[in-house]
């Protein structure tokens, strides 16, 4: 653990990480707030704030995905970073000037720089880091996210009750400002022996598209993601219905199942983290799936606060299993001129499914009660996870490209 943070790459990627996730928490705590008092808790309007956040991931993932192969990532980031903040300081002037609705498009700009620099932020962990230290890096990265599902439910409702979307908009643009300014102290990107022949943007993207085809693990990663997203696109939108009708609390308490979530993706981020060298990605991936859908099934029946808490804490705990082994398998079966496209032909399929059902949650939720479809969300899991047995005993590939520069 000594070698990892010794690394420089290692502490600038925390940092931004760090207030990269700052700013996105104000921000999805404010929108969601606000929009729940402007529209009065209308389900659609509340949907709609996931639908401007995940739509764009399954329009522009495989082109950011692509460009991310031609560009350099750390410039990419950076550049990405700073035009999200500019976005979020156009917000301020339309919310001065025009109309409350325009907090959607904060969101959405966002969302669409993200496929650019979520790919390039891939490269650069395989760039910079040996094969060794992959795992073990990817398991801090995601327990700052865990953390962040504590502090940040508490951070965003804070800043948004006590001086309101205004503020929280403008905190948001500067913690995305700040987190431009951490990446510059990345070190300067490297080549990772593309071949240089002339390709077409089209060229590149069917390549990419080949390329997942033709690989097995890839294939299967892929029909998981659709199943997964079909699951979270149905249920992520109508959280805040889980803590006002099934536990008969104040919205605001949302905030308290999410920290308790958070508590438990610290957990099992530490335990991933020891784990995950003797533990091969895809066993993390199988078990962390198989968990989350038995507590959601749990989350969706019970009316008791403590039931439920227990449940979110499983979950909580399983996720970083999940994220983990996603992220380790994509790298150990893809060649470094390649994993901006994988994570752009991917990603479409996760996110595309997510936003389906999340289009018709609200509609859903109006017709059903929230019990099955949390039921069905835990079914969509499991399907999920029978696509993944079948990797489950494969070893680890030896032919791993490493970097370059090592630590």
């Amino acid at each position: 653990m000594g070698q990892l943070f010794k690394n420089r790459f290692v502490r600038a990627i925390f940092i931004s990480a760090l207030f990269l996730q700052v700013g996105i928490w104000v921000r999805n705590f404010a929108v969601l707030l606000f929009v729940m008092e402007k529209t009065n808790g209308n389900p659609f309007a509340v949907s709609m704030i996931s639908v401007a956040e995940f739509a764009p991931i399954f329009i522009f993932s495989f082109i950011g995905g692509t460009f991310a192969d031609r560009w350099k990532p750390k410039k990419t980031m950076i550049w990405c970073d700073v035009l999200s903040a500019v976005s979020i300081f156009a917000v301020i002037l339309a919310l001065v000037y025009g109309t409350w609705k325009a907090v959607f498009f904060a969101t959405l700009i966002s969302s669409i720089l993200s496929q650019f620099s979520q790919p390039s932020g891939m490269k650069l962990f395989k760039m910079h880091l040996k094969e060794e230290l992959i795992q073990s890096a990817m398991s801090i990265y995601q327990t700052i996210f865990a953390i962040f599902m504590i502090l940040g439910p508490i951070l965003g409702t804070f800043v948004f009750q006590q001086f309101g979307i205004d503020v929280s908009i403008a905190i948001t643009g500067i913690a995305f400002l700040l987190s431009a300014a951490a990446l510059t102290l990345i070190p300067a990107d490297h080549s990772m022996e593309r071949e240089t022949k002339a390709t077409s943007l089209w060229q590149e993207m069917k390549s990419g598209i080949q390329y997942v085809l033709a690989k097995k693990e890839l294939k299967l990663l892929g029909i998981c993601f659709m199943a997964a997203g079909l699951a979270i696109g149905l249920i992520q939108p109508l959280n805040i219905f889980l803590v006002t009708e099934r536990l008969g609390l104040h919205k605001e308490n949302l905030q308290w199942l999410l920290m308790v979530n958070g508590a438990g993706m610290i957990i099992g981020g530490a335990f991933s983290m020891v784990f995950s060298k003797s533990t091969p990605p895809q066993k993390l991936l199988v078990l962390g799936m198989l968990a989350n859908a038995i507590g959601m099934s749990i989350i969706g029946a019970s009316t008791v606060l403590w039931i439920t808490l227990i449940a979110e804490f499983v979950c909580g705990f399983f996720m970083p299993s999940i994220q983990i082994g996603i992220n380790t398998m994509i790298l150990q079966n893809t060649k470094a001129d390649f994993i901006g496209r994988v994570n752009g032909t991917l990603s479409p399929l996760f996110t595309g499914s997510m936003v389906v059902t999340m289009s018709v949650a609200g509609a859903l939720k109006a017709q059903w009660s929230i019990v099955p479809m949390y039921e069905i969300a835990a079914a969509l899991f499991i399907i999920g996870l029978l696509f993944i047995v079948p990797l489950y005993n494969k070893n680890v590939p030896k032919n791993m490209e490493v970097s370059k520069d090592g630590a």
